[in-house]
Parts: C-alpha cells; structure tokens; sequence
C-alpha cells in the first residue's frame, strides 16, 4: 500500500506565497517522478511542476519564474514554493507519484494525492 501525503494549501491574497509538500510512504522500491497537478471547476488538470529521479524539472508555462519544485534529503518528499500567486493559481492541487513499488523488475505504477486546495482571493 501506498500513502501520499500533502500539506499546505490554503487561502492567500494575491501576490501572497505558499507552499505545498507531499510525502511518500508505502511500498515504494524506487521513485521515478513526484510531481504537482491542478485542476480547477471546469478544466482539465494539467501539469503544475514535477521532479525526476535524476532532478530534470519541467513546469507548467503558467508557472514558470513563479513557482519552484524541489526534493526533500529523504527523496520521499516534495515540496512547492509558489511566489507571486495569482487568481488564476486557484485550483485543487494534487501530488502525483510515478515509482516501482517492489524491485527493479516491477511493472511502473502511479499514484495520486487526495489534493490540497488553493485559493487566492483578496
């Protein structure tokens, strides 16, 4: 079984910052990608920012010069550092994990956060 667990979602005014963190707990052999989604009523979700194991990051072009992925020392955990938030950032935020759960032979597998809100009204 696999746990992700994240934190740090809120209500903040425009301009304001926030960040959000996931931790990865479970049957986890190896993590590939962790990674931030968003979706917002009557959108599709879309790539917020994510994090390989060899640290290639790829943002969402929103996103780009505002925000800010990064991995925890324990490899289990990311966190993202948004600056500059805007009313448009406002959307459910979910942590995404792509790993092998067992050995290096398993089948890739992903799993979902349960989301984090976000709103950024004044």
């Amino acid at each position: 079984q696999v746990h992700l667990v994240e934190s740090g979602g809120g209500l903040v005014q425009p301009g304001g910052s926030l960040t959000l963190s996931c931790a990865a707990s479970g049957s986890i052999f190896a993590i590939g990608t962790m990674g931030w989604y968003r979706q917002s009523p009557g959108k599709q979700r879309e790539l917020v920012a994510s994090i390989d194991f060899d640290d290639t990051i790829d943002y969402g072009d929103s996103v780009k010069g505002r925000f800010t992925i990064s991995r925890g020392d324990g490899k289990n955990t990311v966190s993202l550092q948004m600056n500059n938030l805007k009313a448009e950032d406002t959307a459910v935020y979910y942590c995404h994990m792509l790993f092998l759960p067992t050995t290096y032979k398993s089948d890739p597998a992903d799993y979902w956060g349960q989301g984090t809100q976000v709103t950024v009204s004044s």
